[in-house]
């Protein structure tokens, strides 16, 4: 018999559907059939069941947070069960150690990361049988029974697990050290929070802080320029002066001098250009370019959108969703005309099908076989849904890939331009510029493509001639200034990650990145943006990215780091990309990381001598570190102190002055003096009056009395003051 063991409960049970299967705890039992002739059990993981063990499993020692310490580095790294997932662990176990199981399947996701999950829960189970591995890219019944039909050997998927341990454990390796040595460095120069370093979330942090200084670091320069009207005989065209192609003005005066010259001039058409463009249905999607659209489209984050599009992939509507490809091979086209086909029974998509071409097998933008390594674009399946029973954004994000599809199909979007030359008083030259749509082609089906640029006017021109004469009927100065860069949104982030190479300067990193993909890959990018935001460096305000007061001061300490560069991430993605081929040695790898770790430590130390943070933006960090917040209460300021200039302080159980350590101040007045609690509204007439009211109430043996408190400077202690009678 065989076991299938999947990534996730609701993939097994699509694993299961076509057959005649029986529900158990934690696992469906297949009757026999064509595709299992014994039977099958098809279990599931929970996500990342097992994970790498924490630095004081290795070693107790290594628990307390000190710089005798690091660098960590195990002998060996080992993986444990996640505390919360050992039932599903224990079925597993149970399972796959059956005398009656003769081949493991592996059946997570087809890429890095599901084949890292499930030989990891292997290796922990310590279990050696043949295995094979199901590689599909949709979870339609076809697709399953057609995986099942051609299980690939397991040695076929090996490299890319080793890529993927590689890449976790170096990540461990280079995060533990890093977070661990900034936090205690940045402890030492009175910075208490803890600092999270990663090999891509801080060069992607260092992306967002670059941004944020060039913004602050703007500063506004005005210009003027200089709009007209001509009259035509009545035909009415608006221009804007210009010389040598550029239209802003420096100076007010001068626009001023140019619009007065030309008011009532007369003005000559010198020449009419009209062009025809072509623009191309846009390029099919990969997960970075749905999570940019959708964030455009509808603000939704990457995260969400991603976690949408597994949803849609459970239910095998859409095709595997963390692809980097945008192309797709001959098979895949091939089942596109039968699905659009299908997807004619949609009320919503009739007005949209047929399209204009029925297949774009024989279409190179869109089916190139060379540019499609684990997985294809994201496409819709042959499975139609049911939309009324879509969630909305469901449906939005299913809609954006049904029209991206669909555009494929259609004809290109043709445009007419034209560009008409004027000349003033055969001195001042104007431009006016003008597009119309001559074909809807493929934007009949989606709009929002930045394929088509927006920066031409969309002015509607009227009919001239070269050589015509007219009048200046009108001018006009408009007022502008430079603006800031804007900030990133989440889905330009998505697109930065992923570009990071255009920020390189090393040719050949570049050419690494562009490979690779830049920052972090289509399945963990989302991931990271959700890191920067747990860690408190970014924040999402109006779908804008900012860099916090925390975030900036991590960059400022790493300064010119190899930690903050794209560089590494570069040069790791190269070697790693090879571990996958089978070109290079993981054993090899995990030495030079071991050795970047000891130098990123002798680093720092030399590093922290130059550090000369801004104290506000200190005391800020602090304040805001949530531990701090759970464990230990904010001390209220009562008032200024009498002695200094410092602040009075409650510190439960006493009052005293925040200068006490600085300034060695004196001023102390106990919470409690016989028996008799002194409230904070006491102590603030004390220190603006010299005295508190007549406090009832204090007990001295047997005795009760009443009195104030008063600040005797001479002994600088709080005394008693009592009424005449």
């Amino acid at each position: 018999m065989k076991i299938v063991i999947a990534e996730k409960p609701d993939q097994a049970a699509k694993l299961a559907a076509p057959f005649s299967f029986t529900k158990k705890p934690g696992y469906f039992e297949v009757k026999p059939n064509t595709y299992f002739p014994n039977g099958a059990l098809i279990t599931w993981a929970v996500g990342h069941l097992c994970e790498l063990k924490a630095p004081e499993e290795y070693n107790p020692a290594w628990k307390k947070w000190t710089l005798e310490a690091l660098p960590i580095i195990p002998d060996r790294f080992e993986y444990k069960v996640a505390k919360s997932k050992y039932k599903q662990f224990n079925v597993i176990k149970g399972l796959v150690k059956r005398p009656d199981i003769r081949e493991i399947i592996i059946g997570g996701d087809a890429g890095r990361e599901g084949e890292l999950i499930i030989r990891t829960i292997l290796k922990v189970c310590a279990v050696n049988k043949p295995m094979k591995r199901l590689w599909i890219s949709s979870l339609t019944e076809n697709a399953v029974k057609n995986g099942f039909a051609n299980l690939l050997p397991e040695e076929k998927t090996r490299d890319i697990y080793f890529e993927a341990l590689s890449r976790s454990c170096a990540d461990w390796l280079i995060g533990i050290n890093t977070s661990r040595l900034y936090t205690i460095l940045l402890k030492k120069n009175g910075v208490k929070d803890v600092f999270s370093i990663g090999r891509v979330q801080t060069p992607t942090l260092a992306l967002i802080v670059k941004r944020e200084h060039e913004i602050a670091n703007f500063k506004p320069e005005p210009f003027w320029e200089v709009e007209a009207e001509f009259n035509f005989d009545g035909k009415i065209l608006r221009a804007k002066w210009h010389k040598n192609n550029i239209s802003r003005v420096q100076e007010e005066k001068q626009a001023i001098a140019i619009a007065n010259f030309c008011l009532n001039k007369n003005v000559e058409i010198t020449r009419i250009k009209k062009e025809t463009k072509q623009y191309a249905p846009p390029l099919l999607f990969n997960l970075s370019a749905l999570q940019a659209t959708a964030n455009k489209a509808y603000k939704l984050s990457p995260q969400h959108t991603l976690d949408i599009l597994q949803k849609l992939y459970l239910k095998g509507l859409v095709s595997y969703p963390r692809s980097d490809s945008q192309f797709l091979t001959n098979e895949e086209a091939k089942t596109l005309p039968n699905i659009l086909n299908n997807l004619r029974n949609v009320d919503k998509y009739k007005n949209l099908l047929p399209p204009p071409t029925n297949s774009i097998l024989n279409n190179k933008r869109f089916v190139n076989e060379k540019k499609v390594t684990d997985h294809h674009a994201i496409i819709i399946t042959e499975k139609l849904p049911n939309i009324s029973k879509l969630s909305s954004e469901e449906e939005k994000i299913y809609d954006l890939i049904v029209r991206q599809v669909i555009a494929a199909h259609y004809n290109n979007a043709v445009f007419s331009y034209t560009t008409i030359h004027t000349l003033v008083e055969k001195r001042a030259e104007f431009i006016s510029k003008g597009k119309v749509q001559i074909e809807e082609g493929w934007r009949k089906v989606i709009y929002h493509s930045k394929d088509i640029s927006s920066s031409e006017e969309e002015a509607l021109l009227p009919h001239l001639q070269e050589n015509e004469l007219g009048i200046v009927s009108k001018t006009n100065v408009k007022n502008s200034e430079t603006q800031p860069p804007n900030r990133y949104s989440e889905g330009n982030l998505i697109t930065v990650m992923k570009t990071a190479g255009k920020h390189l300067e090393d040719v050949e990193l570049e050419k690494v990145l562009s490979n690779t993909e830049g920052l972090g890959t289509e399945a963990t990018r989302a991931g990271i943006i959700g890191t920067l935001k747990d860690r408190n460096y970014i924040e999402v305000k109006k779908n804008q990215v900012f860099a916090t007061t925390k975030g900036m001061l991590l960059i400022e300490a790493l300064g010119e780091s190899i930690l903050t560069s794209p560089s590494m991430t570069g040069k790791w993605e190269q070697r790693l990309s090879e571990i996958g081929e089978g070109n290079a040695s993981p054993k090899a790898f995990m030495e030079q990381v071991k050795k970047l770790a000891d130098k990123l430590i002798l680093d720092a130390n030399e590093r922290e001598k130059e550090w000369a943070f801004n104290q506000a933006a200190v005391e800020k960090i602090t304040a805001n570190n949530p531990y701090n917040k759970k464990y230990k209460k904010e001390k209220m300021i009562i008032g200024k102190c009498i002695l200094c200039e410092g602040s009075i302080l409650d510190h439960g159980t006493f009052y005293g002055c925040s200068n006490y350590k600085n300034a060695n101040c004196k001023f102390t007045v106990s919470k409690k003096i016989l028996r008799k609690t002194i409230t904070q509204a006491n102590v603030k007439k004390l220190l603006t009056t010299g005295e508190t009211s007549l406090i009832k109430g204090f007990k001295k043996g047997e005795k009760y009395f009443d009195a104030h408190l008063v600040w005797d400077k001479n002994t600088q202690k709080v005394i008693f003051k009592f009424n005449k009678e």
